[in-house]
C-alpha cells in the first residue's frame, strides 16, 4: 500500500512540475506549404505527407525538443515566459525566439543553444546542453525555412525494436528534458537503459505514453505519435531488449 501511494504521488509530481502549453497556435494566414512542402498542419489527417529523411518537421522533431528542454514551468512556458520568451507553440517560438527562417546564425534561439558561455547558454546549467544531434536538427529546420510542418509515418518499422536502435532516441527527444539527472522531475531519471527499462517493466512507461486509466499523459501536451507508441509497446512486449 505504501509503495502504491508513493508511486501515485510521484506521478502527480511529474504532471505538475513538467507542464507544457498547447501547440496548435499558428501564424495567421500561413498554410505552411510554401516551397513545395505539402505537410499536414491540420492534425486531422488531411493532406497527410509521409516523413522524409531529408526534411526536419516542426511538430515531429522540433517541438518535442523545445517543449521538454525549454518550454517547462519556471522557464519558457506560457505562464513563466522567462524574459518574455515562450517555447511551447509555433507562433511564440518564431516570434519570441527571434527565428529568422533560412538564417540560423541570425536566429536568437540558435545562438543561445550554441552559446559557449554557460551564463548565457540555453538550457542553463545545471541542465545539460542540447546534444549536437538536436542542435543540428534545429539548425536544419531553420535553414529549411522554419516551417510549421508535420508528417506521418505511413510505415512503422517494428521488426527489430531495441533500446539502442529506437527507444533511446525516442526517450531523448521527448522525455529527457524533464527527466535527466539535473532536473529529475518527480524523482524520475531516464538517462540510461536500466532506468527506462525499470519503468517499462513495472507498467509505468506504457501507462503514461498511452494515457491509460490512472496515469497522466506523457509528454503532457504533445503526445507521442501512434508509431512511437507502437514502438514502445513492441519493445516491452519483446522483453525490453537493449
Amino acid at each position: 500500500m505504501k509503495k502504491s501511494l508513493l508511486f501515485f504521488l510521484m506521478i502527480g509530481a511529474i504532471a505538475i512540475s513538467c507542464t507544457h502549453e498547447p501547440d496548435d497556435m499558428v501564424v495567421p494566414g500561413d498554410n505552411n506549404n510554401g516551397g513545395g512542402d505539402n505537410s499536414d498542419t491540420t492534425g486531422n489527417g488531411d493532406n497527410v505527407v509521409e516523413c522524409s529523411d531529408d526534411t526536419v518537421y516542426f511538430k515531429n522533431d522540433i517541438l518535442p525538443i523545445l517543449q521538454s528542454s525549454c518550454g517547462t514551468m519556471g522557464c519558457h512556458s506560457q505562464e513563466s515566459a522567462t524574459e518574455g520568451v515562450v517555447l511551447t507553440n509555433y507562433q511564440d517560438i518564431i516570434e519570441t525566439g527571434d527565428v529568422e527562417p533560412g538564417r540560423p546564425d541570425n536566429s536568437e534561439i540558435y545562438e543561445l543553444i550554441t552559446e559557449e558561455d554557460e551564463d548565457d547558454r540555453m538550457p542553463p546549467p545545471p541542465n545539460d546542453r542540447l546534444s549536437q544531434e538536436k542542435i543540428e536538427m534545429i539548425r536544419t529546420w531553420i535553414e529549411q525555412g522554419a516551417k510549421n510542418n508535420h508528417c506521418t509515418e505511413t510505415e512503422c518499422d517494428t521488426t527489430n525494436v531495441t533500446y539502442s536502435n529506437q527507444v533511446s532516441a525516442l526517450i531523448g527527444n521527448n522525455c529527457l528534458g524533464c527527466h535527466d539527472q539535473a532536473t529529475a522531475n518527480g524523482g524520475i531519471v531516464l538517462e540510461t537503459y536500466d532506468q527506462v527499462a525499470a519503468l517499462a517493466n513495472d507498467g509505468t512507461l506504457q501507462g503514461v505514453v498511452n494515457n491509460q486509466q490512472g496515469y497522466p499523459q506523457m509528454p503532457p501536451d504533445n503526445p507521442l505519435s501512434d508509431c512511437d507508441k507502437t514502438i514502445i509497446d513492441k519493445w516491452i512486449e519483446n522483453g525490453t531488449p537493449n
